[in-house]
């Protein structure tokens, strides 16, 4: 049963592996407790998209059930490009945003009544 009342917008920066592996474990411990999660992917953590697309990297398994949830809502594309994780997010037909002068724009979440949490 998905608890309406609490939308989460997570928003990972961090580009550090361990960081944000908490970000993906997060998005799925909420939505298995029925939260109406999102994870948005950006700045520094975008260049771990193509690392996390091998099997070998650790946390791959959980970026494959996150990918696989749908929880992954948005990549920056401005960040993606800049960190050069744009080909493979592309590859693995991520969702990207742009709307902000290249990256994704908090205020469309808070407008649609996420609240936000930076990782």
């Amino acid at each position: 049963m998905q608890n309406t009342s609490r939308k989460i917008a997570i928003f990972a920066f961090n580009g550090e592996l361990p960081c944000f592996a908490h970000a993906l474990l997060n998005v799925l411990d909420m939505k298995s407790k029925g939260y109406d999660v999102k994870l948005v992917i950006e700045g520094c953590a975008t260049a771990l998209i193509p690392q996390l697309a091998d099997p070998k990297t650790p946390f791959s398994n959980i970026f494959a059930r996150v990918k696989e949830a749908g929880l992954i809502d948005c990549v920056c594309m401005a960040c993606a490009t800049q960190s050069g994780g744009l080909k493979s997010a592309e590859e693995q037909r991520l969702p990207l945003c742009d709307e902000m002068s290249g990256h994704p724009s908090m205020a469309r979440y808070v407008d649609m009544g996420y609240t936000i949490v930076v990782i």
